[in-house]
């Protein structure tokens, strides 16, 4: 189990409200201050920049804060930092240089300083056939917490501010909620049959469960934990991905479509034919592609999100199944299962330009807060490989539980 840091033992935690600032932005600015706090203000904040498709130049961004905030775009990218301690941010953009920045800020209550913010970023892997989940130190590559779970589990989803990870149970039909501050599981549940795929909102306070038995998606309020809402679906659905913005969710038939979901509304906006068996889909940083596996024709489909039709198709290993984005948006990873690879693909260009071989039946992929890795399941080798996205070589292999297939990274803080 995870060890509890900097937890005091006499006094009740102090409350973390969280903030969240967002705006737009029009060159040419110079090192123009768009936020700034006193010292102490804050104890955490995640800085995002987006740079207009259409501007004609990098953007960047600076700021104060324990670890000093840099941030560049260039067009149609976005750039993502988390820091301790932020007191400022300023943006400088050219002519003809257009985007918007967000800033979610983390505050305590309590009129004393706060204890230093402690910040790991973790691995959650599903172990399919030990119905456990690994949690990986990406800090060192090892196993620091192995987790009971649900009969079979498969997805993996963790929420914005780390502090909850969802897992989909095929057998059990339910889903395990984990607290990760102390690695158990505080909720299970129960959904419709087989949940396979899970993807959290944007702003943390959905999951989305697609139902492979029951071409259903359950839609979770992570606040009760309970399910609000089922909408119906294709049939076999698989994986499932949100816009940046919240407003919809891509869900991947495995009949052979894609089901768009207005989120505000929880229906079904539009469908999307790609035929032969569409595992997951990963949507770039300034939503306007979506990425999708599609197995049996060992492709990647490339979807345009305004008119919802599918503008490229990209040929990639054999039986492709997980894909993740980098968080600058310029390269796609792939798992290929029968290929015992990973094709990783140049988003400019929607080719691929490097196989990077890893373990036996590669499944599972997720990347890194700031992109410098990807942690790739191993279903047949009971492993997890570890790309670095600089060589794009593995760097490491883990041990983890029989069978691993869902993972999901995110930055997990204690401190309170």
């Amino acid at each position: 189990m995870k060890s509890k840091k900097n937890r005091g033992s006499c006094c009740p935690p102090c409350p973390i409200v969280q903030e969240i600032l967002c705006g737009n932005f029009n060159g040419p600015l110079d090192s123009t201050e768009v936020w700034s706090a006193t010292a102490g203000s804050y104890r955490s904040g995640t800085f995002q920049l987006f740079n207009d498709t259409f501007s004609s130049g990098t953007v960047t961004a600076t700021g104060d804060a324990t670890q000093p905030i840099t941030l560049s775009a260039s067009p149609g990218n976005t750039d993502t930092q988390s820091v301790n301690s932020p007191t400022s941010l300023t943006i400088t953009a050219g002519v003809g240089d257009s985007g918007t920045y967000c800033i979610t800020l983390y505050r305590s209550l309590c009129n004393v300083a706060p204890p230093p913010l402690v910040c790991d970023v973790l691995a959650y892997v599903t172990n399919g056939g030990s119905d456990t989940v690994s949690v990986i130190d990406t800090a060192t590559n090892t196993v620091i917490a192995t987790i009971p779970v649900g009969d079979q589990p498969f997805g993996a989803a963790i929420t914005p501010d780390g502090t909850l990870v969802y897992i989909t149970n095929i057998q059990g039909d339910t889903v395990s909620v984990i607290d990760t501050m102390t690695n158990t599981v505080i909720a299970t549940i129960p959904v419709q049959n087989a949940p396979i795929g899970v993807a959290i909102t944007p702003d943390g306070t959905r999951a989305y469960v697609s139902n492979e038995a029951s071409a259903s998606v359950s839609v979770i309020d992570t606040s009760i934990n309970m399910v609000i809402a089922t909408i119906p679906v294709g049939g076999s659905p698989f994986g499932i991905a949100f816009t940046p913005d919240g407003t919809r969710a891509y869900v991947s038939n495995q009949s052979g479509s894609i089901s768009v979901i207005n989120t505000a509304t929880n229906t079904v906006i539009a469908t999307i034919p790609v035929g032969g068996a569409p595992n997951m889909i990963a949507i770039t940083p300034d939503g306007t592609r979506a990425y999708v596996t599609i197995e049996l024709n060992d492709t990647v489909v490339v979807i345009d999100t305004a008119s919802n039709t599918v503008i490229d198709t990209i040929p990639v290993g054999d039986s492709p199944e997980g894909i993740v984005i980098t968080p600058d948006g310029t390269r796609a990873y792939v798992s290929n299962f029968n290929s015992g690879n990973v094709s990783v693909i140049d988003t400019m260009t929607n080719t691929v330009i490097d196989t990077i071989p890893v373990g036996s039946i590669p499944r599972g992929i997720a990347v890194t807060p700031d992109g410098s890795l990807v942690y790739v399941t191993n279903s047949g080798s009971g492993s997890v490989s570890v790309i670095d996205t600089t060589t794009n070589t593995v760097i490491a292999t883990i041990l983890v539980g029989s069978g691993p297939r869902g993972i999901a990274i995110g930055q997990v803080c204690d401190g309170t």
